[in-house]
Order: structure tokens, then C-alpha cells, then sequence
């Protein structure tokens, strides 16, 4: 759901401006000066490959800025100004919790009301120091002295808080603001890509770090890494003075709003935010802690700022500076029947291992190559788990994974849910929902069958069309006929001629919703408990709307998986034929380009289904029909073309139309556009050991329309994450020597999978924010998820020059030369042979296992036995590298583009050979 914020704020990204809602939260004191009789910290300082700059008043940084990228500055420089007052957080800042004896906690800030600090001598290596205390409140029981430290060649921050009481101290939240310019408002797109950045957290305590990335995803990037006894234990959220009513203390003064996700703390202690704040949530990522301070007793804590020529080259840098670095195989989410591999590169020995909760994770180490600790890792508990890894240093380090079903089972589950509880039908609905398959509240467990966000269970826009598009994404690999037979009264009873235009004019046009707010006509229809008074409770003539064309690829794409099932599963639909599926595939696109020209100018969630529509009338030989939407897709192409940054979208930035860009850019041949692109989801798109966050593409308003708990908050998993892998999997498949392409989509690919419970319900995404840690009980627009999901399962097969032959979603093993690979991703229809830049894939049938031999190059191919909806096989064979060798199989006719294999009762063998 995206075009709700603009209702909200009515203004284009050019005009749009927060700097009034940033004024009047407190201006800035003049602090008196005080000499320093070595080094000025109001000096702009050269500090290796960074030019750091100190405010004079408070010594917190105002800039930071990598010496080879004139003009660009990780830290929001340019609004120094309207940032300078009580409130306004800085790098160098810190906020405390604590508490004396058995008293209250008690919380204390360096930017809440500033007071002047006192600068100190700074010598040597040291570049500013100063005494802080001052700044921190009344009754603050520690010294705290801060130092900004040329260490090597690397900038670092360090403070030194000592007990100056005569009681001991128990600190239980600890944290330092890690505030970068992400902040979008008043930036054209240009301006943005080129000026923001986003960070992520691996909050892996000893091993942690925050990586910063530009949103063009070009280098440098940034890495905030820890120095001893400060592990990144929490990522917590800064709140803002609007969410606290100004009455924190720990608090910052801009508002979060889609164009600024807000600032977080880099936590090193936590427990008193889990026994007070927290009490009621999930269980957080890492044991929250605290420690004590005796009178008298110090202790330092630091953090290195390293910079890293581009984000592929984030883990070098890491080892440079003696960080351990892991890689998880396939990632960190791991069905029970996946062999998964950790990866471990660390100057200290490990020590020991530990999975919470225990017999979570079963690891055992293995033979690795030189300078790795190989580990499997075998998933034997559903849910969340932690891996801790000890290190004969004393440092510390978790890695966070998911454990899951097998992906078969787990497609069934949804499968099963989405028809059977979430099934409406003859309930003598007034809105023409019956049947339908609607958003669920998990929660409540009953259908939400009203909501004032009223597309929420109107079938339409994201947030209500997410359960049924799910539903139908699933019988794309895995049909089953119960199923489908639903789905098909779904479609021809209540999607055309109700929420899509059966014939006319507007024939094909699709509504934004089919529930509407009308008490008038209904006026024992609308929960009074609820507030139906703000735009979200549209009235009919706005439900009724034909002009938003992100509903018309959700659709599309159930008109499409009708045709696949239809055409290569003879009798699983019984209602139309495969030819009125794909017609009126083809019907909505038209539609689309008549009715909702305005919003089609972006680029579109689950729009790659466009392409596969076009490729199937081309197939098909509609010659015609294929010609028009090509003409009219080029037309959306070539405008893209002429922009440096095609993702504009209603929203001011957004990451879900990127993938359906990339998928136009490559068609038409601007292959140019298309690696902008792809580097563009790199930058928004991180590569981190932790099951959240890897692959995890950058989401933090959509709870607001899809979800139960509405709130600007940072969403895992949320459906960017499986949809911007699809163009990374075909980057890859391009071009197999960047890993780093494979290890990203495969972990978006996978964390879409953990919003499924265990009995099939889905959710819209998680809530990272620790005072919540859970799922969202509203299904929502989880399906747009599902849709990338089921679109791009499959399993690759990669020789790493690092780390050897590797399997993502497959069980690898190796005997006399050959590399034999059984598939576990869930749809078994797709497979890649990396070394030959083979890509094949199934429309029907499924691979029950891959055999390469890397000398002759030879792939044996086994699929399984023939069902009665599956006599044949479809096979499509292509060759994605340049200069890659052409495959054909020793059987099969060639039809409509691909072989069609006769299957039997027994599995079916084909040898592919390089021509």
C-alpha cells in the first residue's frame, strides 16, 4: 500500500518539507567557550579516509564525510541548522538508564537540554575530548568524559563513565544515537540517491556492526564497529517528541514520517528497557543485560567508524579490521530438511557454541577451506533461534536464524489456511465479497470482515487483495485441485464482474475496493468502536475508482496462474479454459494503460508478471494481442529511460517498484538502466547474519495500511523483501561471479517464508521494534510477498572460490567428481547451474535432483514420476551468461517454446550436453 501517505501529505517529494514540524522543539544554547590549549574541536579534521567535523558547543559530529566523495556526507549535514536545538540528536550523543541501590530507574541524556560541556586537553592520538556530565540532566550519578580518537587511521568514539557516588550503579540501558542522514524530505529523487543513506543493524553483540549504504548504492560505505565492551545487544528506536508527547527524556525532536525512518540506538545495555518498556513484548534478539559501577569504577566504551570502498566489499573490510565475518548457506532461514552451512572467519578460535532455545539448531563443524570454520547447522525447532558463538578472546558473537517446516509442507499450510479459514461465502454480503478469500486477524482468528481502512477487507489494494493473490501464487508450483476449485469460483464470481469490469467500455478496469463506508445504506455494518471519520473509510464512488494501477498486477497475475495450471495440468480447472485465463490476463493489462495511466508511469509490485504474460502470448502465437501490450510497455520502458532514477512511485521513496523497472529494462535491452537498478536495491537491501535482516529490503510505513498495529516502524520482511530479489536472482544468473547477488535474493527470498505460521496463517511482517518483537496479526498485503516468493523459488548450484561447491535451497553431495543436488526450496520447477550459467525451468513436473559433471560439463536431470494432473513435463532450457554454451535434453518435442516430456510411473531421466 503506498498512495495513502499523499492523501495524509498532499505535496510532491520536491516540495515536501518537515522543517516546520522540526521547529520550536528547542534551539540551541550558547555555551561559554573555554580554551583548550592543544587541539580546537571546532576544526574540521582529516582522520584517514574521512573529513570529521566537531560542533564547537557540544563536540558531537556534524559531519562525516569520505574524502574521495566530494560533496556527499554520511551524517546530516545540511539541515546543521534546523537540527541545532534541545532535542535534536547528534553522533556523539549517549542515553543512560540506571539506577542506585533498589530505587527507580532513572534515564539521562546528552541531547535532551543541552548545558556546555568542558572541553579537555586532547593529545596524541585524541582529537577532542571533553567532560559531558553537565549535559546529562540533574542527579546524574557518573562522570561521563567523551573522546573523538584518530585510531590508526580510523575515526572512533569513545566515553569513559565512571562512578562519581558513593553508591554502586546499576546501568540498565546504554546507548549511543547512530544518527545518518536518511532523512528524504525536500530531496528530488536525484537528490536523494545521491545525498541519503540508509544503516542496518546486525545486532550480533561482540561481532555486531551498523552498515551504512547510499541509497544509490554506490560506495563508500560505512561501518560502525565496536571496541571491547560494547556489543550492539539492541537496536532500539530513538523515540520522538510527537510519539512521547515531549515528555521523555530519551527522545528526539524530528518526526518520523515516511520520508525520515527516524534514528536508533546502538544499545549496549538493555535490561531495564526489557523489564519496563518491553514487558509485554516477544523475546528480544539478544539477552538483555546490565552492569554495576562501584564507587569509583569505570568503564569505556568505543566505536571505530571504517569505511568500505563499495557495499560487495563490506566483509573485506570487516577482516581488515580484524571483525569476525560469518556467511550463512543458503542464509539464516532453515527448513528441517535443508542442510545449511555457517561459514566462520575469525582471528580468535572458537571456543565454544551454543543454540537458545537448546536443540533449536543441531551444529556440527566440518572440513572447511583454509581460513574458514565450516559449520552445519541443522534446524530441528520451528521458530526463532539463536546461534552463539564464543571466542577464546572473550568476544562474543550470535547469529540469528529462523527455523521452518520443509517448504513443501509449509506451502501446503498456506495453501490449506487461505481456502478453509479465510474462505467467505454466503454470508449475504452486501458488497459483493462472496465468495472471497479476505484478510485474517490471527489475534482474533476470525476474518476481518470490515475495517475503516476500508480496502483492508474490500479484496483490492494491497492490503486486501494480499490473502487471495497468496492463495493463488501457491497452486503456481504446488496445485492442488480442492484448492484451485475455490480459486476458480473466486475469479469468475466475484474478481470479474465485481472487482474487475466484466465487459463494456472499462472492460478489464479494476476497483480499489469492494467494501466501502456507507452507514446510510448499512448502518448495522460498521464496528462502532472504530473511527470511520478519516479518509481511509472511502465511500463507494471512491471504492468504485478504476485509476490505481497498482491493483491491476494482483489480477493479472490470478488470471495468469489459472492459464499455467490450465495449460500444463489437464482437468485441474474446471470453470473457463486456459485461453479465457490468459485473455483476460492479457484484458487487464489494456485496462490498466486506458484506466490508471497515472500511477502506471511507476514501476509496479508483481508488475514482472506483465513480462510472463507477454511471453505467453507471444507463445501462444497471439501475434496481435502480444504486439499491443509490447508497444504499451515500451512506452512505460522508454519513459524510464530518460530518468537517472526511475522509482518514483505516490510515495516520496519507495523499494517495490524497482523490480518490475529492472524486468522492463532488460527486456527491451537498457542494460545500462537495468544495473542502475540493480545497484539501487543494494543500497536499501543489506546483506547482514541475521535472519531479519538479510535480504530484508527497507520497509517502515506499510503497518499503517496493511497491518493490525499501525505505526511508522521498521518491518521485517515485509513484501519488498522476496519482490526486489527477483531482479537480483536474474543479475546473478547473468553474471555468477558476484555471490554477493545470490546471498542477498536468497535471503529475501527466504525471510518472506518466516510471516507463515505453523498452521499455514500469513502476516504482513514483523514488528522489529523490541517493545512489540512479534508478528503482525493481520495477513494484510502479505501475498505480494508470497507472489515473489512462489516467482522465484528455486535452487542454485555455485562452485565459491572461497568457500567450494555450495547448494542455495538444495542438499549437496559430492561422489567421484559429480555434484549431486536434491532440491528443497519448496517448488522444485526451477534450478540454476551456476559453472554452465544453466538456467531450467519447469511449468510442469518437478526435479527431484541435479547431477553436474564439472569435467564434461553434463547435467543429468531426474524429475518425478507422472500424477494423473501431471503426465507431462514442460521444460524450458536457457543459457543466461555471455559466451555460456547452449543445452538441449536427449528427449523431449519442442512446443511452444519449451519440451514437453512425457513422464511415467517411475522417475524420468534427460542428460543435457553443451552443443
Amino acid at each position: 500500500m503506498r498512495h495513502k501517505i499523499l492523501r495524509i501529505l498532499p505535496v510532491t517529494l520536491a516540495t515536501l518539507s518537515m522543517a516546520a514540524a522540526w521547529q520550536g522543539a528547542g534551539s540551541a544554547e550558547t555555551p561559554k567557550r573555554r580554551a583548550v590549549p592543544t587541539r580546537s574541536a571546532t576544526s574540521t579534521l582529516r582522520v584517514g579516509a574521512f573529513r570529521l567535523r566537531l560542533d564547537p558547543a557540544s563536540q558531537t559530529a556534524r559531519s562525516l564525510s569520505p574524502i574521495g566523495t566530494p560533496g556527499f556526507d554520511f551524517l546530516p549535514v545540511g539541515r546543521s541548522k534546523e537540527r541545532a536545538g534541545n532535542g535534536y540528536n547528534h553522533l556523539g550523543d549517549i542515553h543512560l538508564r540506571l539506577r542506585t541501590r533498589a530505587g527507580p530507574w532513572q534515564d539521562y541524556s546528552s541531547s535532551r537540554d543541552r548545558k556546555p560541556v568542558r572541553p579537555l586537553p586532547a593529545r596524541g592520538k585524541v582529537l577532542a575530548a571533553a567532560d559531558i556530565t553537565a549535559t546529562m540532566g540533574t542527579g546524574l550519578p557518573l562522570r561521563i568524559t567523551r573522546e573523538w580518537v584518530n585510531e590508526g587511521g580510523v575515526p572512533a568514539l569513545r566515553f569513559i563513565l565512571t562512578n562519581a557516588s558513593r553508591d554502586p550503579v546499576e546501568v540498565g540501558g546504554l546507548g549511543m544515537p547512530m544518527v545518518f542522514d536518511n532523512i528524504i524530505s525536500d530531496r528530488t529523487l536525484e537528490q536523494a540517491h545521491a545525498q541519503a543513506s540508509f544503516a542496518d543493524p546486525y545486532i550480533g553483540q561482540d561481532a555486531g556492526y551498523v552498515q551504512v549504504t547510499r541509497l544509490n548504492g554506490a560506495g563508500p560505505a560505512l561501518l560502525v564497529l565496536p571496541e571491547r565492551n560494547t556489543p550492539l545487544e539492541a537496536y532500539v528506536p530513538v523515540p520522538t517528541m510527537r510519539e512521547t508527547g515531549g515528555k521523555a527524556v530519551i527522545v528526539e525532536a524530528s518526526p518520523r514520517a515516511q520520508t525520515s525512518e527516524g534514528f536508533y540506538d546502538w544499545t549496549v545495555a538493555s535490561a531495564a528497557y526489557a523489564r519496563t518498556d518491553w514487558a509485554k513484548a516477544g523475546q528480544p534478539w539478544n539477552e538483555a543485560t546490565s552492569f554495576r559501577l562501584a564507587p569509583g569504577e569505570s568503564r569505556q566504551i568505543g566505536l571505530r567508524f571504517a569505511a568500505s570502498p563499495s557495499i560487495r566489499g563490506i566483509e573485506q573490510t570487516l577482516t581488515a579490521q580484524a571483525r569476525p565475518v560469518v556467511v550463512g548457506v543458503p542464509g539464516y532461514v532453515v527448513p528441517t530438511d535443508l542442510d545449511a552451512t555457517l561459514f566462520v572467519r575469525a582471528a580468535s578460535a572458537i571456543t565454544n557454541i551454543a543454540s537458545y532455545p537448546a536443540g533449536a539448531l543441531e551444529v556440527t563443524r566440518q572440513t572447511g577451506k583454509p581460513g574458514w570454520t565450516r559449520l552445519s547447522v541443522r534446524g530441528r525447532r520451528w521458530g526463532r533461534a539463536r546461534l552463539t558463538l564464543n571466542y577464546a578472546d572473550g568476544s562474543v558473537q550470535t547469529v540469528q536464524y529462523f527455523v521452518t517446516k520443509p517448504l513443501e509442507r509449509t506451502m501446503a499450510d498456506l495453501g490449506r489456511f487461505s481456502t478453509t479459514r479465510q474462505w467467505f461465502e454466503g454470508k449475504g454480503d452486501p458488497f459483493g465479497r462472496s465468495p472471497a478469500i479476505l484478510t485474517y486477524d490471527r489475534e482474533a482468528n476470525r476474518i476481518v470482515t470490515d475495517d475503516p481502512r476500508v480496502w483492508i477487507s474490500g479484496m483490492s489494494d494491497e492490503g486486501g487483495a494480499g490473502s487471495w493473490v497468496a492463495a493463488v501464487m501457491k497452486q503456481l508450483d504446488n496445485p492442488d485441485a480442492a484448492e484451485i476449485a475455490r480459486i476458480e469460483q473466486l475469479v469468475d464470481k466475484t474478481v470479474v464482474g465485481r472487482l474487475q469490469v466484466a465487459d463494456g467500455p472499462h472492460a478489464g478496469g479494476v476497483k480499489k475496493s469492494l467494501f466501502y463506508y456507507d452507514p446510510a445504506a448499512f448502518p448495522d455494518r460498521y464496528q462502532p468502536a472504530k473511527d470511520w471519520q478519516s479518509w481511509t473509510s472511502w465511500k463507494k464512488d471512491q471504492a468504485d475508482d478504476l485509476g490505481r494501477a497498482y491493483n491491476y498486477p494482483h489480477v493479472a497475475a490470478g488470471h495468469w496462474v489459472l492459464y499455467r495450471i490450465a495449460r500444463n495440468h489437464p482437468g485441474m480447472t474446471k470453470v473457463h479454459g486456459w485461453d479465457w485465463y490468459l485473455d483476460h490476463a492479457y484484458q487487464t493489462i489494456v485496462a490498466m494503460m486506458r484506466d490508471a495511466p497515472h500511477y502506471a508511469q511507476f514501476g509496479l509490485m508483481e508488475g514482472d508478471v506483465f513480462v510472463d504474460i507477454l511471453t505467453d502470448l507471444k507463445r501462444e502465437g497471439w501475434t496481435t494481442k502480444a504486439d499491443g501490450v509490447e508497444r504499451l510497455m515500451k512506452g512505460r520502458a522508454d519513459h524510464w529511460r530518460t530518468l537517472k532514477y526511475p522509482f518514483g512511485s505516490e510515495m516520496a521513496w519507495d523499494s517495490t517498484g524497482q523490480a518490475e523497472v529492472y524486468a522492463w529494462m532488460r527486456y527491451f535491452g537498457y542494460g545500462p538502466q537495468a544495473d542502475v537498478t540493480r545497484e539501487v536495491i543494494l543500497g536499501y537491501d543489506p546483506s547482514i547474519p541475521h535472519w531479519g535482516y538479510n535480504g530484508n529490503a527497507r520497509r517502515y510505513w506499510d503497518f499503517l495500511y496493511g497491518g493490525k498495529y499501525p505505526r511508522l516502524e521498521r518491518q521485517i520482511h515485509h513484501y519488498g523483501s522476496t519482490l526486489n530479489a527477483i531482479p537480483l536472482f536474474d543479475s546473478f544468473r547473468r553474471d555468477p561471479r558476484d555471490t554477493h547477488l545470490l546471498r542477498v535474493a536468497y535471503g529475501g527470498l527466504l525471510g518472506g517464508i518466516t510471516n507463515i505460521d505453523q498452521q499455514g496463517a500469513s502476516s504482513a511482517a514483523f514488528h522489529s521494534w523490541p517493545d512489540r518483537m512479534e508478528w503482525d496479526p493481520y495477513s494484510g498485503d502479505y501475498g505480494m510477498g508470497f507472489f515473489g516468493h512462489a516467482y522465484a523459488a528455486a535452487t542454485y548450484l555455485v562452485d565459491d572460490p572461497a568457500l567450494g561447491w555450495l547448494s542455495y535451497g538444495g542438499n549437496l553431495s559430492q561422489s567421484g567428481g559429480t555434484i549431486h543436488v536434491e532440491p528443497r526450496d519448496g517448488a522444485r520447477s526451477r534450478f540454476f547451474v551456476a559453472p554452465a550459467g544453466l538456467w531450467l525451468t519447469l511449468e510442469a513436473g518437478k526435479i527431484a535432483a541435479v547431477d553436474y559433471d564439472p569435467a564434461t560439463r553434463t547435467v543429468r536431470l531426474t524429475l518425478d514420476p507422472a500424477d494423473p494432473a501431471t503426465p507431462t513435463a514442460r521444460l524450458f532450457v536457457e543459457t543466461t551468461t555471455p559466451g555460456g554454451r547452449t543445452y538441449r535434453p536427449d528427449r523431449g518435442m519442442m512446443e511452444r517454446g519449451g519440451y514437453s516430456v512425457p513422464l511415467s510411473t517411475s522417475p524420468t531421466q534427460l542428460v543435457l550436453s553443451a552443443r
